[in-house]
């Protein structure tokens, strides 16, 4: 298992990342919008990670004067700069395409690696990636005579580029800190970023309290605290953690591809708990994303031979 502990953390991301879609339907049903609940995401995620750390290895929160550029450079582009670029681009378009263009960062992080850094890419490497963006077309069904909005495809490309900049300069930030310290900072900033965009004393506080019916899964309700502190918690602190840490194992490359999984993965657990349809060409394209991700790791096992 130790072999494929970095491909375990992604998977665990992705999976969790998905998973938390389901409550941010029920809270964006109650007309809290995408933006707030974001802000909420980070605030919640850097209260209770910079407590962590100041009970628990408060040194590690220290940082030199060389290393503000890239923590801020991190925060903004890796954290802020990818949701909200994202939230404009299905505010402009729909979200199948955004998704889609969203996640070519594999294919930008593999052109970063290969003619930039100058290192070795496995032949296979893009092969697993086209299988997985091909997949990635078929679940999100792009191909329904859907219109692109320029404004709306410019920003999903840049949003691209953004979560492309998030896992390298994960990759780069995890060899001098550790991986808490480092997503604390990312939030921080983040948190920062949202006060700037959307001030505090305008949101709607009463989300909090109010009942949040769980459509599509029970005829109960839950209270907004408890679904936000599992957005918060299940949602974003552990998944972000779990991002950098399987960094650490595998290559930005092959990280951004497995997490390629997190829309399949939100189209089943919408099948399952929301009775959401999927149709025969989405579950094929879901095989075809986990082909890609499989052909990766063999892409792993060979540039780790070519380097020895």
């Amino acid at each position: 298992m130790r072999k494929f502990k970095g491909e375990i953390m992604l998977f665990a991301s992705a999976f969790l990342f998905a998973a938390s879609g389901i409550p941010a339907k029920l809270l964006l049903a109650q007309d809290l919008t995408a933006f707030r609940l974001t802000q909420v995401r980070c605030l919640g995620a850097f209260v209770l990670l910079v407590t962590y750390l100041l009970i628990r290895n408060r040194r590690s929160l220290l940082m030199t004067k060389k290393e503000i550029p890239f923590l801020l450079a991190y925060g903004i582009i890796g954290f802020a700069g990818v949701q909200a670029a994202y939230f404009f681009a299905i505010g402009r378009m729909e979200l199948s395409i955004a998704l889609v263009i969203e996640f070519t960062a594999p294919i930008w992080i593999t052109f970063y690696v290969r003619y930039i850094q100058k290192r070795y890419v496995a032949s296979t490497m893009w092969w697993a990636i086209a299988l997985a963006f091909i997949g990635l077309t078929l679940v999100a069904q792009i191909y329904r005579g859907m219109t692109v909005d320029g404004l709306g495809f410019v920003v999903a490309l840049a949003d691209a580029f953004a979560l492309a900049a998030y896992f390298l300069m994960g990759e780069q930030g995890v060899k001098t800190r550790s991986s808490t310290s480092l997503t604390t900072y990312g939030f921080g900033v983040a948190t920062l970023f949202w006060f700037f965009v959307l001030p505090v004393w305008n949101f709607p506080f009463e989300i909090f309290t109010q009942q949040i019916p769980l459509s599509g899964i029970s005829d109960s309700t839950l209270p907004g605290w408890v679904l936000l502190t599992y957005m918060i918690l299940a949602g974003t602190i552990v998944p972000y953690l779990c991002v950098l840490n399987g960094i650490r194992f595998i290559s930005a490359s092959q990280a951004s591809l497995i997490g390629m999984l997190e829309p399949v993965i939100a189209g089943f657990l919408a099948w399952f708990a929301l009775s959401e349809q999927l149709a025969p060409i989405q579950l094929l394209g879901g095989a075809i994303v986990l082909a890609g991700i499989y052909l990766a790791e063999r892409s792993r096992q060979t540039s780790h031979n070519a380097l020895n």
